[in-house]
């Protein structure tokens, strides 16, 4: 019987823990010349903490950089895959592919 609590109270823990992970993760997609979605330029909003996900899914090789933000960070320039970021610093952050210039922009705001 003291197993099996053990056992509920590990699982239980587990979810937790893999809910709060998953809660702080946001995805964006990184099209042919656009970021989150094709059209004008997008915002997403996120809480301090978040891992910010940015996923390729065009064909053209592509970059994000910041700006302009309290924080510069930049991926490397590639046609598929993932770049991954914890944002920890409040602010917004203005971000572009810089092989597309202005052309593909999009803002970032860290509560």
């Amino acid at each position: 019987m003291r197993k099996l609590l053990v056992l509920a109270v590990t699982a239980l823990l587990a979810g937790a823990l893999a809910a709060t992970a998953l809660a702080a993760t946001k995805t964006v997609k990184v099209g042919d010349d656009w970021f989150v979605r094709p059209g004008k330029p997008t915002s997403v909003s996120v809480t301090k903490n978040t891992t910010v996900v940015w996923k390729w899914v065009g064909d053209k090789p592509h970059n994000v950089t910041v700006t302009k933000g309290p924080v510069k960070f930049r991926s490397t320039t590639k046609a598929s895959g993932t770049y991954r970021k914890k944002v920890t610093r409040a602010g917004t952050y203005t971000l572009v592919c810089t092989v597309h210039g202005s052309k593909q922009k999009m803002t970032l705001r860290v509560r």
